[in-house]
């Protein structure tokens, strides 16, 4: 399932009492722009007394990632409903961009806690340095040597002229 990052601002509807009423922003991980626009009205009808019925919706952007190609850890800060009550939690991931880190967090949550992404509330997401990670299977790659050994060669012919079809040995795999 891919996941996209939007930006969606709604407001209560303008009335004679109220011509200028407050904006909300939400930044929503949702799969298209229906679904980011739902999940909009269902966190604001919980923090605020309004509804679809008395609202509209100003704009709804996708966010995309400025530096995709350049590896980040993320952290994500999630509030989740388990079978025995409401659960916060702080996760770190290792991604390019910030929907490949959400979309581990939900592969994750579903393997380890049997969380459905609907029970799943992102509460905040950002960046963190190497210095402030806090989970030990982040911290090992921040090494500047770290290196990642080929463990399986597979020897290959210098030329098409050299390719056997059938050979009388297994071929050597193992590293030397």
């Amino acid at each position: 399932m891919v996941v996209k990052h939007f930006q969606v601002i709604g407001r209560k509807q303008p009335t004679e009492n109220e011509p200028t009423p407050q904006l909300y922003r939400m930044q929503i991980f949702a799969p298209n722009e229906v679904t980011a626009r739902s999940r909009f009205w269902y966190f604001l009808h919980q923090y605020k007394k309004m509804k679809k019925t008395t609202g509209e919706i100003l704009s709804v952007n996708q966010i995309f990632e400025k530096k995709s190609l350049k590896v980040k850890n993320f952290y994500i800060s999630l509030r989740y409903n388990s079978r025995s009550g409401t659960h916060n939690m702080y996760k770190e991931y290792r991604d390019t961009t910030l929907c490949g880190a959400v979309e581990q967090m939900y592969a994750e949550m579903a393997g380890r806690h049997r969380a459905r992404k609907e029970s799943i509330q992102i509460i905040k997401t950002g960046t963190v340095g190497a210095k402030e990670l806090r989970r030990p299977i982040n911290i090992q790659f921040v090494d500047a040597g770290i290196k990642f050994p080929i463990q399986n060669r597979r020897p290959r012919a210098s030329s098409r002229k050299y390719v056997k079809k059938f050979s009388a040995t297994r071929p050597t795999t193992f590293a030397r």
